[in-house]
């Protein structure tokens, strides 16, 4: 059975957003999703966490709807998700923390058992995002926009998350740490086998980054968007391929 499984699910807001959409996505895959702005990317996104509901259809992840975001399921937005009040420490291990525990079991021996715990693995993942020890004691407002979305990664996956959703993550970062952090969650990838949707409306970084690209577009105004291409990414994906592989995800972008 596929981790992923959507059934003819379309949205609607003032106007169609998604139309008849229909993509089984396989443990372990790391899916780039495509499109121009406004396609309805981020809003697939919303309907795989939970957050959002469709109009029609059904989006199955392990056989089953969910109806709210749980640990299941990590998600890396566009902009910083951390807690400016927070050590990057704390804005890591937040999540786990609250969830596991409620305000009677913070007094547990317990809970602090478990918080040396969470602050090892913290730290673990401070080191694989390429992070000192010693930014744990910084906040938010000393980090750069690279070093922010570092955290914000380590955030997401220290719940170990089946799925992780990234949604337009590195649009925000200059050309080198946006280089950077595609080497960076590419090597996660590997290393963790997680599942990955990314978002993106950068055809080279989808390339780069995904062993699949879907491209949603639509198909004339007054309809919500399709998936006009499911296209496998060879892997390893040599250089002088992409050239041809742009032409094709741009050709459909552009007709449709």
């Amino acid at each position: 059975m596929p981790l992923i499984q959507i059934h003819d699910v379309s949205v609607r807001y003032t106007s169609p957003v998604l139309s008849g959409i229909d993509i089984e996505i396989e443990e372990g895959e790391f899916v780039c999703v495509l499109g121009q702005t406004g396609c309805g990317k981020s809003t697939l996104l919303r309907l795989i966490l939970g957050s959002e509901k469709p109009a029609s259809g059904r989006i199955l992840v392990d056989g089953i709807e969910h109806h709210q975001p749980d640990r299941t399921r990590g998600y890396v937005p566009q902009k910083y998700s951390l807690f400016p009040d927070k050590t990057v420490l704390d804005n890591i291990t937040f999540g786990p923390e609250v969830s596991e525990f409620n305000l009677f079991g913070r007094c547990t021996p317990r809970f602090y058992r478990r918080r040396r715990e969470l602050r090892a693995q913290a730290f673990d993942y401070l080191r694989r995002i390429g992070l000192r020890a010693e930014d744990a004691r910084k906040y938010p407002d000393q980090l750069s926009g690279g070093m922010q979305q570092r955290v914000a990664i380590a955030q997401a996956l220290i719940t170990r998350p089946q799925i992780l959703l990234m949604d337009e993550a590195f649009s925000a970062l200059d050309p080198g740490t946006r280089r950077d952090m595609q080497q960076l969650i590419r090597d996660l990838w590997q290393a963790t086998g997680t599942t990955i949707l990314f978002v993106t409306h950068n055809t080279r970084e989808a390339l780069r980054l995904g062993t699949r690209v879907i491209v949603l577009a639509r198909e004339s105004a007054g309809q919500g968007s399709r998936v006009m291409l499911d296209l496998p990414v060879p892997e390893p994906c040599h250089e002088h391929e992409i050239p041809r592989l742009i032409d094709r995800l741009e050709t459909v972008q552009a007709v449709a």
